[in-house]
């Protein structure tokens, strides 16, 4: 893609988050997005077709970055690792501003559930190289598991990310760790 064309789109999409950030999806307009992009109408609709070709591109943009942002250096692997998740907080509290948005705008649930979606995909794919042998079904520990990681980032995000990335990924380590008996299995 050109320079200037992947540029206009990405000054478009920061545009759109930061007014979703001041105003509820349904009172943004194009117009708003063009003002604050400093773009006319007409560019926006050279890149998408209405707001809300704009919201799911720029969900699906925000979430490969996201996934980008934790792929190791020498590539994608299959194991969910401690470096894996402290790459993944750390570029969201680098980009705080915008995952914030993204994620807490209660207008816009699309990235939550899409941020859901891919962080299963990823976990089933661990989940199911391992071997339990404790009973517990791949699938549901896969649906815990990706439930639980968006959970907690969400809370972490609304909290103004009261702990460091390596806290968090040590939290997590911590829980997956414990045995916990929270009921009598009697």
């Amino acid at each position: 893609m050109d320079r200037r064309i992947a540029r206009s789109r990405q000054v478009i999409m920061q545009a759109f988050i930061e007014l979703l950030g001041e105003q509820e999806f349904e009172r943004v307009t194009i117009q708003g997005i063009a003002d604050r992009a400093n773009v006319n109408r007409g560019t926006i609709y050279l890149h998408f077709t209405d707001k809300y070709d704009l919201l799911e591109q720029s969900v699906e943009n925000y979430l490969m970055m996201l996934a980008d942002s934790c792929v190791p250096e020498n590539g994608p692997t299959n194991e969910l690792s401690r470096d894996l998740l402290i790459r993944a907080f750390t570029y969201l509290k680098e980009h705080a501003a915008t995952y914030n948005v993204l994620i807490t705008n209660k207008g816009i649930p699309t990235f939550r559930h899409r941020m859901t979606q891919m962080i299963e995909a990823n976990i089933t794919l661990v989940v199911n190289q391992m071997t339990l042998e404790t009973g517990i079904h791949k699938d549901i520990l896969a649906q815990f598991l990706s439930v639980s990681i968006t959970g907690l980032i969400e809370w972490w995000v609304i909290q103004s990310m009261p702990y460091t990335p390596e806290e968090m990924v040590e939290q997590v380590a911590k829980i997956l760790e414990a045995r916990l008996q929270l009921w009598d299995t009697k």
